[in-house]
């Protein structure tokens, strides 16, 4: 098998060199090219494995470069050399195309890092894509996720609760180059605040009560691989700083520790809320914001997909039971119903419907869908002869009660009702209140 081969494209011949002797320790050839012009030319002639360009060059810049790869030199993975602290110009390049970004001065462990991702990108097997579906939403989903998995750019996952954002997330990590390393997915809004610096970044011996040795934390646990932050929205503020710089320089600092140490993983982040208007609000930093939402990948509502609400049907209830069908009636009721809850609460309305079946066919009175009012909210009140919907709608009915008693103070509400800061927001989230 014959060595990769590089472009390594810098009008200094110190970094050429710095370049060309660290590719070539690896095991990977290098040409070099000064301008624009002399790489367009050897890319026109060559078949490289990788592309490494600075940003300012004598006749352009690498943005120009990387915009014109993807039309010209497709299968190339491009990663950029930006000057340090221009992360403006890493976020664009990355908008554009770029595989990925290293500052000056150059790091060359961060750089070795770089060239073994970009390498395995042709290399990297699609899985069996499990967003089932033939929508012209769900085509376009499926056609972005391979898109964006040959990337290392930060990806912002958008969409309702129970679209499926975090199988989004997997089939990211697993169809793209990092898919042999770990996938490891946080909840941010699952962890206390004052542990969420250890938990996220690690601590040394000693640094505070209880800690009794050292832990790694959960980026350093991605390294290789990729860290799926969902529900980022709930991050307090404090944290979102101490998050922005792990992303712009690719380092941790554990919590005692002296030094900064090299952060090896892609980053994937997840909400259902609109992180938009909520940096508007100042509940959210907007260099953040910016930082981790370089490609937004939007999930489509489960009634925004059409005849696919009957493709999933057919596939969940043959996990559950090959032997029980959907009766015309309720393949109607499931085309006509808005599904709030979407994939998830197809899922649990199916799971539900094959417990109560008495025949081997589901009717729509089997389904006992939610009553929703048409123009009300997603999450709109409903009646059921269901006695565990009942229980729920009067846990709504109190939780609400206590926060309007309190202003929307969800700790004083907590209290108010008996329960831990942490039960109330677990509840509110359950019984899907806004």
């Amino acid at each position: 098998m014959s060595e990769p081969l590089a472009l390594v494209i810098d009008d200094e011949p110190d970094i050429c060199e710095l370049l060309s002797l660290t590719l070539g320790r690896m095991g990977i050839q290098t040409e070099t090219a000064t301008d624009v012009a002399g790489a367009k030319a050897l890319l026109g002639n060559k078949q490289f494995d990788l592309c490494l360009t600075d940003m300012r060059l004598p006749d352009g810049d690498g943005l120009e470069l990387v915009e014109w790869m993807q039309t010209n030199a497709k299968g190339v993975p491009v990663a950029v050399i930006t000057a340090h602290g221009n992360v403006e110009t890493a976020v664009q390049a990355l908008k554009l195309g770029a595989f990925d970004f290293i500052s000056k001065p150059l790091d060359l462990n961060s750089l070795r890092n770089i060239v073994r991702t970009a390498l395995k990108v042709e290399e990297s097997k699609k899985p069996q894509s499990k967003l089932q579906g033939n929508s012209t939403v769900m085509q376009d989903l499926r056609e972005m996720v391979d898109k964006v998995a040959r990337s290392q750019a930060p990806v912002h996952i958008s969409g309702e609760s129970g679209t499926g954002k975090e199988l989004v997330a997997r089939l990211i990590h697993e169809s793209g180059p990092r898919a042999d390393g770990p996938f490891m997915p946080v909840n941010c809004g699952a962890i206390p605040a004052e542990l969420m610096e250890s938990e996220f970044f690690g601590h040394r011996k000693g640094s505070f009560t209880g800690a009794i040795s050292d832990k790694i934390g959960l980026v350093q646990s991605a390294d290789g691989g990729t860290l799926f932050l969902d529900e980022i929205a709930d991050l307090p503020l404090a944290m979102q700083v101490k998050l922005l710089r792990v992303i712009q320089e690719k380092t941790v600092r554990p919590v005692g520790a002296s030094e900064e140490e090299p952060a090896n993983a892609r980053i994937l982040s997840a909400t259902h809320k609109k992180l938009a208007e909520m940096v508007a609000d100042g509940e959210f930093r907007e260099d953040l914001y910016y930082r981790i939402n370089v490609i937004e990948l939007p999930v489509p509502a489960l009634r925004d997909r059409g005849d696919d609400v009957l493709m999933l049907a057919e596939h969940i209830l043959g996990k559950l039971s090959a032997d029980i069908a959907l009766d015309s009636d309720a393949r109607d009721a499931l085309l006509t119903y808005p599904f709030p809850g979407n994939v998830r609460e197809l899922e649990n309305l199916l799971e539900r419907a094959v417990t109560l079946c008495t025949s081997g066919t589901i009717s729509a009175s089997d389904l006992n869908l939610r009553q929703v009012a048409a123009g009300q909210d997603s999450q709109a009140s409903f009646t059921s002869t269901d006695l565990g919907n009942q229980v729920e709608d009067v846990q709504r009915q109190a939780i609400m009660e206590a926060l309007e008693k309190t202003r929307y103070n969800k700790t004083a509400a907590a209290k108010l009702l008996g329960l831990t800061f942490r039960q109330l927001r677990y509840r509110i989230k359950k019984l899907g209140i806004e």
